[in-house]
């Protein structure tokens, strides 16, 4: 498939995700559906990893560019924030050791369950 194949699959997922974001009753962002979206698409098949392959690629290899936007907007907003400067670096303290343990958690799990498989 070509790349621009491959970024009507991406995008086709994003613009889905969208839809359903509208449509939910609660609040949540499209990226983040679009993300579950494609993750079920790989998982049963519909979608192959060679299907998306070149166009996943050039994301991660230009990863850093999607961090500009988001880095600029919270400069614009740099004394708003500074007002929530303190407790915000403290829920960064505290959640940040948190959320290694249960990200080690899950990865030992997964190889546990992975050996299990294989004998």
């Amino acid at each position: 498939m070509n790349i621009m194949g491959e970024l009507a699959i991406i995008f086709g997922l994003c613009l889905a995700a969208e839809g359903i974001s509208a449509l939910l009753p609660i609040t949540m962002p499209a990226s983040v559906i679009s993300l579950l979206l494609l993750l079920i698409c790989l998982l049963t098949g519909l979608i192959k990893e060679r299907q998306i392959q070149r166009a996943s690629d050039f994301f991660i290899r230009n990863m850093a560019f999607f961090f500009v936007a988001p880095c600029v907007g919270l400069i614009e907003h740099l004394p708003t924030l500074a007002s929530c400067l303190v407790p915000f670096l403290i829920i960064a303290v505290f959640t940040t050791p948190l959320i290694y343990a249960v990200t080690a958690w899950a990865v030992q799990l997964t190889m546990r369950l992975c050996r299990r498989k294989e004998h």
